[in-house]
């Protein structure tokens, strides 16, 4: 079967798993994560095919993102729109409160203790899975050239910033890792090592799909930028998790884009530190990692999030070498892409690995079914999630 035939079959039983295209309001799932991911395969397939069925599930899927996740939950007593909104404003600004992550059980009562294990399977707010929306709004809005989803993108990234920035008891800027659905309190004061780096080129990202359309809203996101920036002077990026890992690559493929689109990059030399520290990350994965393990000990979605982020290299490669005035500075760019292109081989173990159907039918495939559905799907066509076709 060729790929692009393995993606339509994929994302078209996930549209049917998840309520999307079934018509029963009790069958919808939603997933804050999984459905970023998949509007992108959705986007990818209606420009490889000009077929807009998939444009229509794209963005019947924002819409019940929307409906979904930046409402209330059904078991919780408050009702509406989680920003507070009136019924018809909150369908005007269905980002302005923030997205619920989506997760089964509700999430933690002021007062109740925090249990650690328990906490990653409650509801609330992630700083990451807010990134991971505002850059599907934004494919949305360069796709079908609508100023709409590029300014519910800008009001997320100004949301998120009010909510989850602050400063820590040495003074210093940082970010709450997991929110109240309402945005009130912190659920998990920690920092995630790349929230930072991921909301400051999210924000760049918004900030350019905006020029053009709103001016005045692009201008707004000037002082979050400046702070993410801030956070992330002198930060060592190297992390040895498979997910971490595609992440970091796949936002330096995203940085290099808005370079070459617009001729600066926030922090002189970040481009190369997220290089060398995607390089260091790997060889530690490599030399300690679980691919020698059979199905049943591995994570599908975090190996394949290491997939997708190794298609960026070549890609950033291509740029580089292509506009060699923009990233003549960048004097370290060939020597770690040449480093990286070592792990490239990475990208074919772990998608025929997952091909395979015996390992699709394990319990760990089973209970992550629907992110690994979408994030192998994204593997397999990747340039709805990487690409920015910014120009």
């Amino acid at each position: 079967m060729m790929e692009e035939d393995l993606v339509q079959e994929i994302m078209g039983e996930f549209a049917t798993s998840t309520g999307l295209r079934s018509g029963s309001a009790a069958a919808v799932r939603r997933y804050l994560w999984t459905d970023a991911f998949a509007v992108c395969n959705y986007l990818a397939l209606y420009q490889h095919s000009s077929d807009e069925t998939y444009l229509h599930l794209a963005l019947g899927l924002v819409d019940q993102v929307h409906e979904i996740l930046g409402r209330h939950r059904d078991d919780d007593p408050r009702r509406g729109w989680i920003s507070g909104l009136d019924e018809g404003e909150g369908r005007l600004h269905p980002t302005a409160g923030g997205m619920r992550i989506g997760k089964k059980l509700p999430e933690r009562q002021p007062g109740e203790p925090y249990d650690e294990k328990l906490e990653w399977e409650r509801d609330g707010q992630y700083y990451h899975y807010l990134t991971k929306w505002m850059h599907a709004l934004c494919c949305v809005s360069r796709v079908i050239d609508n100023p709409v989803y590029a300014s519910w993108a800008a009001e997320l990234a100004g949301t998120a910033h009010n909510a989850f920035y602050h400063l820590g008891a040495d003074g210093e800027k940082r970010l709450y890792w997991k929110m109240s659905i309402d945005l009130s309190r912190p659920l998990v004061a920690a920092m995630g090592h790349h929230d930072s780096l991921d909301g400051l080129i999210s924000c760049i990202e918004v900030r350019e799909q905006m020029r053009g359309q709103t001016e005045k809203m692009a201008r707004s996101l000037e002082a979050e930028i400046s702070d993410l920036a801030d956070m992330c002077r002198g930060v060592n990026w190297t992390t040895p998790d498979p997910l971490g890992l595609g992440g970091l690559l796949a936002d330096t493929w995203r940085l290099v884009q808005l370079q070459g689109a617009k001729g600066h990059l926030p922090l002189a030399g970040l481009l190369q530190d997220m290089l060398e520290a995607a390089a260091v990350g790997l060889s530690i994965y490599t030399r300690d990692n679980s691919m020698h393990q059979p199905a049943d000990y591995r994570l599908a979605f975090r190996e394949l999030g290491l997939c997708i982020g190794l298609q960026a290299v070549e890609r950033i490669e291509m740029l580089v070498s292509s506009r060699p005035d923009l990233f003549k500075s960048e004097y370290r760019l060939a020597s770690l892409l040449e480093t990286l292109r070592n792990y490239l081989p990475l990208r074919w173990m772990i998608k025929h690995f997952w091909l395979k159907p015996e390992n699709r039918e394990i319990p760990s495939w089973q209970e992550h079914a629907e992110i690994n559905m979408v994030m192998l799907a994204t593997s397999l066509m990747p340039d709805g999630y990487l690409d920015l076709n910014a120009e």
